[in-house]
C-alpha cells in the first residue's frame, strides 16, 4: 500500500547513474571541480549519494553551509555565494574554513574582512562578476545581465580586485560567473567562455592572474520528455569549457550544478480528489498544489504529467489543478491524459529540483514526505 499522498519519490538508481556520468567525464579534466548547488534539493537521502560521489557543494545561505557540513561534505569543497550574507552566516562559514566566498559587492567584501579579522581568519574570496551575457531562459532565472541584482559590474572589476588585495584578512583567488538557470542552448556557454577569455586577457594586461575561475552552473534538462533524456549531455557541457576556455597554468575551473543532477530523479506523486466538469473545461483536482511544487505558478514551468493508474489508450483533455486557494495553483492546462477518476495516482515528473526544497505550509498544509526507489518500487514509464 502506498503512503499518504502527496509525496516526493526519488529514483536513486537514476541519480547514481547521473553522478557516475559526471564523475567519469570530469576525471578527464583534473583541473575541473564540481559543486552541487544545494538549493536545488537538500534531501539527506540524495545528499548522501552526492557526497559519496566526491562532489563539493555550492551554498547560498548559512543554513546550506551547515547542511553541507552536517551531511559530510568537506569544508574545503564548499563555496558560498549569495547577495545578502548576514554577519552570522559569514562567521559560520569562516568557522568551518570553507573553500571560498563568492563576493557580490564592495560592502560585502569589507564586512567579510572585518569579521575575519575578529576571529583571526583569512577568507578566500572570488569576486562574482556580472558578465552581461544573455542566457536564453525564463526571465526570472536570468542572472548574468547588467540589470540583474547579482555580481559586480564589469567596469568596477579592477577597482574591486585592487581593494581586495589591500585587505589584510582577504585572500583573492579569482572570479565567479553565473548567467542563469535551465539553459539548454549551449551557445550561451560558448558566449560565456568568450567573455571570460576577454576578461582574463584584460586582467593579465593589468598584472592580475586569477587562480580560480568559477563558471557557475545552470545546465538545463528536458522537462517535456524525461524518459527520452533522463541525463543531460554532460560530455558536451564540460567539453565546451575544456575546448573554449583559455586557461592559464595552474588555474582551476569550478562548476555549480544543481538541476541537472537531481531534477530527473524526482517525481511528485498526488492523488485525484475530484474530476470537475465546468462549462468549457474539465478539471482534474489533485491533492498536491503550489505548496508542494511552486514552479508552474512561479515560472509558468512545464512538467510532464502522467496518470499512472490508467493504461487506457483513450485520452481526454484536462486542466490539472491543486487545492490551494489561489487562481495560479495550476500545474498545466489542456493536458491530454487517459480518462481520470477519483483516486487515480498522478505523477508530475522532473520534480527533483526546486520542488521539495521550495515546498511551503501555506494554507496550513503539511510539508510533503519523501521516499526513494529503495523504499518501494513505483513504475513511471
Amino acid at each position: 500500500m502506498l503512503p499518504r499522498t502527496p509525496f516526493y519519490y526519488y529514483d536513486t538508481a537514476l541519480l547514481q547513474t547521473t553522478l557516475d556520468e559526471i564523475t567519469s567525464t570530469v576525471v578527464n579534466y583534473p583541473h575541473f571541480h564540481v559543486h552541487y548547488a544545494l538549493k536545488a534539493n537538500a534531501n539527506p537521502k540524495l545528499l548522501r549519494l552526492i557526497q559519496k560521489a566526491g562532489l563539493g557543494v555550492d551554498c547560498v545561505s548559512g543554513g546550506e553551509v551547515q547542511v553541507g557540513i552536517d551531511n559530510g561534505f568537506d569544508a574545503s569543497k564548499i563555496v558560498y555565494a549569495g547577495v545578502g550574507k548576514s554577519d552570522e552566516e559569514i562567521l559560520l562559514a569562516l568557522q568551518h574554513d570553507i573553500f571560498c566566498f563568492n563576493v557580490e559587492s564592495v560592502p560585502e567584501l569589507e564586512v567579510i574582512n572585518e569579521l575575519a579579522e575578529q576571529v583571526g581568519k583569512v577568507a578566500n574570496v572570488c569576486l562574482r562578476i556580472n558578465p552581461d551575457v544573455e542566457a536564453h531562459t525564463h526571465a526570472h532565472i536570468v542572472t548574468g545581465k547588467a540589470e540583474n541584482k547579482f555580481g559586480i559590474a564589469l567596469g568596477d572589476m579592477l577597482h574591486v580586485i585592487d581593494l581586495a588585495k589591500t585587505l589584510s584578512h582577504i585572500r583573492f583567488l579569482g572570479l565567479h560567473f553565473h548567467i542563469g538557470s535551465q539553459i539548454t542552448d549551449m551557445q550561451d556557454y560558448l558566449d560565456l567562455c568568450e567573455r571570460v577569455n576577454d576578461i582574463q586577457d584584460h586582467l593579465n594586461e593589468e598584472g592580475v592572474y586569477p587562480s580560480v575561475i568559477n563558471v557557475g552552473g545552470g545546465l538545463g534538462i528536458d522537462y517535456h520528455d524525461p524518459d527520452k533524456h533522463p541525463i543531460p549531455d554532460f560530455k558536451t557541457y564540460f567539453g565546451i569549457f575544456a575546448d573554449h576556455l583559455h586557461l592559464r597554468d595552474g588555474q582551476s575551473v569550478h562548476f555549480e550544478l544543481g538541476r541537472s543532477i537531481v531534477a530527473q530523479c524526482g517525481t511528485l506523486i498526488a492523488r485525484v480528489l475530484y474530476v470537475k466538469q465546468a462549462e468549457s473545461k474539465q478539471f482534474a483536482i489533485i491533492d498536491a498544489g503550489m505548496t508542494e511544487l511552486i514552479r508552474p505558478a512561479l515560472y509558468q514551468a512545464h512538467h510532464q504529467i502522467q496518470n499512472i493508474s490508467s493504461q487506457s489508450i483513450d485520452y481526454q483533455i484536462y486542466d490539472v489543478v491543486g487545492p490551494i486557494c489561489e487562481s495560479s495553483d495550476v500545474f498545466d492546462r489542456d493536458v491530454l491524459l487517459p480518462p481520470i477518476k477519483r483516486g487515480d495516482l498522478i505523477a508530475i515528473r522532473s520534480a527533483g529540483a526546486y520542488g521539495e526544497t521550495m515546498a511551503s505550509t501555506y494554507n496550513c498544509r503539511k510539508l510533503p514526505a519523501s521516499y526513494t526507489s529503495e523504499d518501494f518500487p513505483l513504475p513511471l514509464t
